[in-house]
């Protein structure tokens, strides 16, 4: 299978901020979430992808043609929603929806107004006029609609009280229900990040520390609570020990390890994906 995104040797300066070297692919069919501390790069790589913002290094390539080139056919395929809306203020929700269906041909419609019951949302006051949340629930209305392939979801949930967020999730889940289409998220609610997830594309300070599928992490980090100290020797698969305290990305390795040094362990636990993230980050 073909990916639906490519990321090759792509790296950006920012000032002092430097992003990259990020190499990574994203199949059709999945949803993966941009993981990272703010101010890390989330955002520019989504505008990269969409070719808003230019790389030093490397390009960005969504079904297999690089975004950086003359030929923008691509472009019909995906649905970009940034984390700010530019030139909404002086439209109410009517208006914005016109020109949006005009411009996408497989326009859904039926999809549409479904958002617009579910979130109560008022199309004919102006963007300006509605409160953040209400803003965020228009572009969501007037972006799933847009029948692409590939969905560019920057921060989708800010501003949204925990009932729209929860309808969002949802609405997120019904739509992958058609085949091949895929999600590349940026978020923070780490409830959204388990319940929608198939993989997590983690950075740090700019670095690209790895993709990974979310249900191999819960899988394989534990926390085991020693009988006696480890201290003076090298555990594989430990990720940090403190005092008694041992946690280990390959507990299979690990526990062999520690029989074989007739260490044992009083119990052990499954690490929670957040603080599975927390790792990664801190």
């Amino acid at each position: 299978m073909n990916p639906i995104v490519e990321i090759i040797a792509l790296e950006k300066q920012m000032d002092t901020f430097h992003l990259g070297p990020l190499d990574a692919k994203i199949y059709p069919g999945t949803i993966t979430t941009l993981i990272g501390n703010n101010n890390t790069g989330k955002s520019t790589i989504l505008k990269i992808m969409m070719n808003l913002v230019k790389a030093d290094k490397g390009n960005v390539k969504l079904f297999s043609t690089a975004t950086n080139g003359l030929d923008e056919n691509w472009k019909r395929k995906v649905a970009y929603f940034p984390q700010k809306a530019i030139g909404y203020d002086p439209f109410t929700g009517n208006t914005l929806k016109d020109m949006s269906s005009n411009c996408y041909s497989n326009w859904d419609e039926e999809l549409f107004q479904h958002i617009v019951q579910i979130f109560h949302i008022p199309l004919d006051k102006k963007y300006s006029k509605l409160s953040p949340g209400a803003q965020q629930k228009l572009r969501i209305a007037l972006t799933l609609p847009r029948d692409t392939q590939l969905l560019l979801l920057d921060e989708p949930t800010a501003f949204m009280d925990i009932p729209a967020k929860m309808l969002l999730t949802d609405l997120l889940v019904d739509w992958m229900e058609e085949d091949n289409r895929s999600i590349i998220i940026s978020s923070h609610q780490i409830e959204e990040i388990k319940k929608l997830s198939d993989y997590l594309f983690v950075l740090h300070n700019g670095k690209y520390i790895g993709t990974f599928e979310k249900e191999s992490l819960t899988e394989n980090y534990f926390r085991y609570w020693l009988t006696k100290k480890a201290s003076d020797i090298t555990i594989p698969g430990k990720i940090s020990l403190q005092g008694r305290e041992l946690i280990s990305n390959h507990p299979e390795e690990t526990e062999q390890f520690l029989l074989h040094h007739d260490i044992s362990w009083l119990d052990r636990k499954a690490l929670d994906l957040e603080e599975i993230i927390h790792l990664f980050l801190k």
